[in-house]
């Protein structure tokens, strides 16, 4: 048994774990799923002061609080960044960090500095938020139902801060997972091509979209089953 401790993506939160979390439960697994502060369930404590270090925080303080010792830490799309910043931490405590599509920022990037150009920000009576991003065109009716309604603007600090590392190279296992599935301006393609041969880095492919924990859950899971098996 492995417990999953997972870093969700951006106008996200642990909500749209729902479909992945019995799946890994019913494999033996432990799952932990936290929301961000600011987003889904904790959308009423957004402000401008909301960034990059606050999420981790947010996650931090779950491993605190929950005692999480030898985990797997997932972090996907901009949970990239969170994962990376909480395991730079609390090192000790991982026993694997696995990027699902996910950014990787090395020490003092920030998700602008690997994304290019700002995202498409909220209204301007709200200019410190960022809207979301449209989900991948391959999402069916049901889940867009699902989704539209739970995704929320998120704070451009997160986006924005630069992460800096106190412990920049690790000593756990690393793994990439790459979703095959794209429009041709794929941000994360630069990792793919970075870590599929990099013999610090276990790298695996998945023919998903972004979001496989949406779109093809139960493939996602028998991919993190293998992964940890």
């Amino acid at each position: 048994m492995a417990t999953f401790l997972i870093c969700h993506g951006a106008w996200s939160g642990g909500w749209a774990w729902t479909k992945v979390r019995p799946l890994l439960r019913a494999a033996g697994h432990k799952v932990f799923t936290p929301t961000y502060t600011g987003l889904g369930e904790r959308t009423h404590h957004a402000s401008p002061a909301v960034d990059l270090e606050t999420h981790i925080k947010d996650v931090l303080g779950v491993i605190e609080f929950e005692d999480l010792r030898n985990y797997i830490l997932v972090g996907h799309s901009y949970g990239g960044m969170v994962a990376t910043g909480v395991a730079d931490r609390m090192p000790e405590r991982v026993l694997h960090l696995i990027y699902l599509d996910a950014f990787v920022p090395e020490n003092g990037q920030s998700l602008l500095d690997m994304r290019g150009p700002a995202p498409r920000t909220a209204p301007p009576a709200e200019d410190w938020l960022v809207s979301p991003n449209p989900p991948p065109p391959d999402t069916s009716e049901a889940d867009l139902a699902w989704l539209a309604p739970r995704r929320r603007p998120q704070p451009v600090k997160t986006f924005s801060q630069s992460l800096h590392l106190r412990n920049p190279t690790p000593t756990f296992p690393r793994t990439y997972i790459y979703c095959t599935r794209k429009e041709s301006d794929d941000v994360f393609l630069q990792f793919s091509r970075r870590f599929k041969s990099d013999p610090a880095w276990r790298y695996f492919e998945i023919a998903a979209s972004h979001s496989p924990n949406v779109t093809m859950p139960e493939a996602l899971v028998r991919l993190f089953c293998e992964i940890v098996g």
